[in-house]
């Protein structure tokens, strides 16, 4: 695997590559590589010849109260990972790099990134969308794979690439998960023991949720505020738990039939995420 840690020798190298007639696909990284991360760089390896990956902790999408300092740092376990499963380039940029001053310009995607995780983590998707045009920009991929775990992310990235009509295909993963539910995530790392065996039951939550909406014989707002209580009671702080449409994130009618059902909880130090998608039958 080549290791690339600046701009011109990231365009040297896949200007070589693009040079003997390679496809390119892209999976961008905060590093803390877990499983959910590795299947994202295997369904890569089957979209394209060559799979680049990057590990950038990017600061403008932590807010006012979250520590950058703790995310965790792990590049020599993650470089091992992503060589096992194919990775071809890992690029390693700093802030320098990403952000040169005068640093003046970032991206916004209007509406859905002011709901969901947008409302409780102000200017988030800002610097989401901001760093991945960026990268995006550095390494020119033909296709980018995205986990499904955050719906709200890879529906904010979707829509801006499709809006400021870059040439990138847009791949969504569905979420990984561990054999009791819980979905592969770096923040599972801030888990005690005790709330390791917990915190599965934000998936369960979802399921009968989800299986409530398909019988729909409950509202949404009953679903939803017997999904918090439930929450409240395994031990859950809820963020948010709310029923939307896939195609905007807006909250759904009785009357849609395509779900996303997305919820958000605190468990101790963790903030997890997680969704499902329902598709109602007429």
């Amino acid at each position: 695997m080549i290791v690339v840690e600046n701009l011109t020798d990231l365009r040297r190298e896949l200007d070589a590559i693009r040079a003997q007639g390679k496809t390119i696909a892209f999976v961008p990284t905060m590093g803390n590589l877990h499983e959910g991360h590795l299947k994202l760089i295997r369904r890569a390896r089957e979209s394209a010849d060559f799979v680049v990956s990057s590990i950038f902790i990017n600061p403008t999408q932590f807010g006012e109260n979250e520590d950058i300092g703790a995310y965790p740092k792990t590049l020599e376990a993650d470089k091992k990972h992503l060589i096992a499963d194919g990775c071809g380039l890992l690029y390693l940029p700093n802030n320098d790099i990403m952000y040169p001053k005068p640093d003046l310009t970032r991206v916004e995607v209007s509406k859905i990134t002011t709901l969901h995780c947008g409302s409780s983590r102000p200017g988030h998707f800002v610097g989401v969308a901001t760093v991945v045009l960026k990268l995006f920009n550095q390494v020119q991929p033909n296709a980018a794979v995205f986990g499904l775990k955050d719906f709200q992310q890879f529906t904010v990235i979707k829509t801006m690439v499709e809006n400021l009509f870059l040439p990138i295909e847009i791949i969504g993963v569905d979420t990984g998960r561990a054999d009791d539910g819980l979905a592969h995530s770096s923040r599972n790392n801030y888990l005690t023991a005790e709330e390791r065996e917990i915190a599965p039951a934000l998936y369960d939550t979802l399921q009968q949720a989800a299986q409530a909406c398909q019988q729909r014989d409950k509202s949404h707002a009953l679903i939803t505020r017997e999904a918090k209580e439930a929450l409240h009671e395994a031990g859950f702080t809820p963020d948010y738990f709310n029923i939307s449409r896939q195609s905007d994130l807006e909250p759904a009618t009785e009357e849609d039939k395509h779900l996303v059902i997305l919820a958000a909880a605190f468990l101790g130090k963790a903030r997890l995420i997680d969704n499902i998608t329902v598709e109602i039958s007429a």
